[in-house]
């Protein structure tokens, strides 16, 4: 009785230390798939190649997980593996629409009661926002993104651009202003 004790209380330890890697890993992609995906998206803007580049980020994560112990902020980590998976997708997109020049858009269909006109309205701002918005210098279109509309604190954002939080904070303030140039410039020119 004894021995299989012992074997019992050996074969939990093992698997107590076998089991944290793994568990961290798990815990990390439960807490923070959602970030991930936003982080994506806000990148490709394009739920399929949002999706995909997730996966991606989990799959670079569970690639690399032994060293997820030595990791301080694994919402910042996870938040940089997403975001340069993001980019390269974005980049390779990019690249394939230029070769291909083949951009054609889905048709979406409207919502019950969504009148035609300020359907098409509310289309045409977004995409003339989202076009702003890609005008900005990568660096501005960076911070901005990932402070403003992943509302990622300045610390965790510099970590992720290699930056100082006080570069994310101008940037950001920078690229805000702009937008708000050019947005008062487009709709002072539409009256």
């Amino acid at each position: 009785m004894g021995a299989v004790a012992a074997d019992l209380v050996m074969t939990e330890t093992a698997v107590a230390v076998a089991q944290p890697k793994q568990d961290l890993v798990e815990v990390a992609i439960r807490e923070h798939a959602r970030l991930v995906y936003r982080i994506a998206y806000s990148v490709l803007r394009n739920e399929m190649d949002a999706e995909d580049a997730v996966q991606e980020t989990f799959l670079r994560v569970l690639r690399h997980g032994k060293k997820i112990d030595a990791v301080r902020d694994q919402k910042a980590w996870l938040a940089q593996i997403a975001w340069r998976v993001a980019v390269e997708r974005r980049r390779r997109v990019l690249h394939e629409a230029a070769r291909t020049e083949d951009v054609g858009e889905s048709d979406g269909l409207l919502a019950p009661g969504q009148r035609a006109d300020r359907a098409l309205l509310e289309k045409e701002r977004n995409e003339f926002l989202q076009r702003m918005i890609a005008a900005l210098p990568d660096q501005m279109r960076d911070a901005l993104v990932l402070s403003t509309l992943e509302e990622l604190s300045p610390r965790e954002v510099g970590a992720m651009l290699g930056i100082s939080e006080a570069a994310v904070r101008a940037r950001s303030f920078r690229g805000r202003q702009i937008l708000r140039e050019r947005m008062v410039a487009w709709m002072g020119g539409g009256k």
